[in-house]
């Protein structure tokens, strides 16, 4: 008989509960990877959108100085022929601003809907509810890239599809946070989760590329591929999620024999129906069991009884009892401006590699992965050391302490060369994006599970959207700022993500004072703390 084969004994060794972790781990993670993908193509597109027109404007110039002499160069039509150089409304000099109206209609719609979507969320099914979501954010997605293929020059059309989008798309972050939460437990969960939130960073590396691929050639299907990778996964969403371990309890339930006495009716007083036992068995009857219950002669009347279940379901949270836990407003607050910092850079970091580096825009695109590269890094580091030493706010306070000066080094080496910049990158995205993981996985998982609760895990989705929405209010302004800000230069811009470091790591004093004057450390180890 052949051995059987290394990766067979390591399958078989999984239970079934393991199983079922894994898969709502890699189905969770890829969920919301694609909500990620579907945000990144408007950075990547940005620089397509307005271009600098001093080049076409030159090639004009000399097409037209050759006609006088008698040489007819061939005549190329383009797709638009009224954007050769920038898509309107986009080619006039307040072209930033116009953007930045973008990125802000799309995150003010979003921070607003997230401090709903978590309480929607606790009282649906998080299935169905995500799975919307998804399908409707893959709509909105490829209707902004169909604006290039039917010529569309509205800046309404395009407000309103980003206003939409943000909207839809907050249905993702409370419902993964949740479905997460679920199936693991305190233990190990900053390392558990600075792992599965790396998806953040992979979904915006994967849209960059794929936003790259086409956006000098079509830049259309740099908005409809990713709109229908996300509607894709909105199908998977429905057919495969799990949202609680509890859901399989039915399916797995064995049915046990039918031992129970056989019911028979009998004719009762006024009419009434009395439900009788009647022992049916094949086996003889002891001596006492023919006393009781005589094989075919006598009828016990059932008498009906009440079932009164011990616990009621726990009742969703309200937004005020949310607010009432300790540290849901010291971590919303911060994540306010680390927030702030990260979706500035997720929306203006092409467009300033490209002014910066004069590099094109799939070039740009390709280069900026950099930073969510070292975003990865950070958060799967934050988690770590959060776990190991039980302090998650002081960790976060370190990070975000390096992160100011970081920011100012990486203002000034991006104008020395490629190879500055690219170390600068992931260093800067890994102190930047280490905070933002911790607290919008990790640390939303702990409030939202905090003793306080009394084991109420139906606050989870209210609480992580609390913290998440105000830190999508930072979400919102950072860009905005930063279309304004960078009309008078991009230095202007640095010290304003510098200065919104330093105040996420004022709001966050309090609580690092707490946990440093601690009697003892508290590592979060899964003996400690069992899953609940």
């Amino acid at each position: 008989m052949a051995a059987v084969p290394p990766g067979v004994r390591l399958l078989v060794s999984f239970d079934r509960d393991q199983w079922y972790r894994a898969l709502t781990f890699v189905l969770t993670f890829l969920l919301y990877t694609s909500f990620h993908l579907s945000r990144k193509p408007i950075s990547i597109v940005k620089s397509e959108l307005h271009k600098n027109c001093s080049s076409v404007a030159e090639l004009a110039t000399a097409a037209s100085g050759s006609g006088g002499s008698g040489l007819q160069p061939p005549t190329l039509q383009p797709v638009h022929v009224d954007v050769d150089c920038s898509w309107k409304p986009f080619d006039k000099t307040n072209y930033k601003q116009l953007l930045g109206a973008m990125d802000y209609s799309f995150l003010c719609a979003y921070a607003i809907g997230m401090y709903l979507s978590g309480i929607i969320g606790e009282r649906l099914p998080i299935r169905l509810y995500l799975t919307v979501g998804m399908l409707s954010s893959g709509l909105f997605t490829c209707l902004f890239g169909l604006g290039y293929v039917y010529n569309i020059h509205s800046l309404g059309f395009y407000v309103f599809v980003q206003v939409a989008n943000g909207l839809v798309q907050t249905t993702g972050w409370p419902s993964v946070v949740t479905c997460i939460s679920n199936w693991f437990g305190k233990g190990r969960r900053g390392l558990i989760m600075g792992l599965w939130n790396s998806h953040t960073s992979v979904g915006n590396i994967l849209g960059s590329l794929i936003a790259g691929y086409w956006v000098s050639s079509n830049w259309g299907l740099s908005f409809i591929v990713p709109g229908l990778i996300i509607a894709a996964m909105g199908v998977v969403c429905f057919l495969f999620l799990i949202e609680h371990p509890n859901d399989l309890k039915s399916l797995y339930a064995a049915t046990p024999p039918d031992t129970s006495p056989k019911t028979k009716n009998w004719s009762g007083v006024n009419g009434h129906t009395d439900v009788c036992l009647q022992y049916k068995d094949n086996k003889a009857q002891s001596y006492d069991t023919e006393l009781l219950l005589p094989r075919d002669s006598v009828c016990v009347p059932v008498q009906p009884v009440v079932v009164v279940r011990r616990e009621s379901e726990p009742s969703p949270i309200s937004f005020m009892g949310a607010l009432r836990i300790p540290g849901v407003v010291e971590f919303s607050l911060c994540l306010l401006f680390a927030k702030l910092v990260s979706y500035t850079f997720l929306f203006w970091l092409p467009l300033y590699i490209t002014k910066a580096a004069h590099l094109d825009a799939k070039k740009a695109g390709d280069l900026s992965t950099l930073f969510d590269v070292g975003g990865i890094v950070g958060g799967i580091l934050a988690g770590v050391i959060s776990d190991k030493l039980g302090k998650r706010a002081s960790t976060c306070a370190v990070m975000l302490l390096l992160a100011a000066p970081t920011l100012y080094g990486f203002s000034m080496i991006s104008e020395l060369g490629l190879g500055p910049t690219v170390g600068m990158l992931l260093v800067c995205g890994g102190l930047v994006n280490g905070p933002y993981s911790l607290i919008t996985t990790a640390v939303s998982a702990d409030l939202g599970t905090h003793k306080s609760l009394k084991g109420n895990a139906r606050a989870l989705s209210t609480v992580t959207a609390i913290i998440d929405g105000t830190g999508s209010v930072g979400a919102a302004l950072g860009p905005l700022l930063a279309g304004l800000l960078s009309a008078g230069g991009w230095d202007q811009v640095f010290y304003m993500l510098m200065a919104a470091d330093f105040l996420a790591l004022l709001l966050l004093l309090r609580l690092v004072m707490k946990e440093l004057t601690s009697n003892k450390p508290r590592p979060i180890s899964a003996v400690e703390l069992k899953e609940h």
